[in-house]
């Protein structure tokens, strides 16, 4: 069951790579237009410079990669925690609602991004990632006893 438990994973590393790359190639086009100068622009510059400068519905998909920067570093050490200690069904279902539900959110937030909804998919995802964290915190607190199987 390892491999089935580490898929979920790959694939929402797999998807972060895509939006990274959804970002970049409607940045880039969008800092152009802008006169946004890479070259001749102050030095130390950041994603959060270009706020006022860009078009929000461009701000999107980085605020996307970034928020796939963030909750996702919990998911990832959980599920090879429960790799390593014996993943069930349940873990791996639980895995991978949380990656489909995550796929979404940045689809939705990358394109319409009308916050209930976008909230509902985070609590959703959330929800989904806190019984796999719960799972993890059991299976190794208590591993060797009989208290869970």
């Amino acid at each position: 069951m390892q491999a089935q438990m580490l898929a979920p994973a790959a694939v929402l590393v797999f998807w972060s790579i895509i939006m990274l790359v959804w970002m970049a190639g409607t940045r880039f086009p969008a800092m152009a237009k802008s006169n946004v100068d890479l070259k001749n622009g102050p030095p130390g510059g950041r994603g959060q410079d270009l706020e006022a400068v860009l078009p929000r519905e461009v701000q999107w998909k980085s605020h996307n990669y970034a928020h796939l920067m963030e909750q996702p570093t919990i998911f990832y050490p959980t599920v090879i925690i429960l790799a390593m200690m014996g993943a069930n069904g349940l873990d791996v279902a639980l895995a991978w609602a949380y990656v489909a539900i995550r796929i979404l959110h940045s689809i939705w937030q990358a394109t319409v991004n009308r916050i209930p909804v976008r909230f509902l998919m985070f609590l959703l995802s959330t929800l989904a990632l806190a019984v796999l964290a719960l799972r993890a915190l059991s299976v190794t607190v208590f591993a060797g006893t009989d208290l869970i199987q």
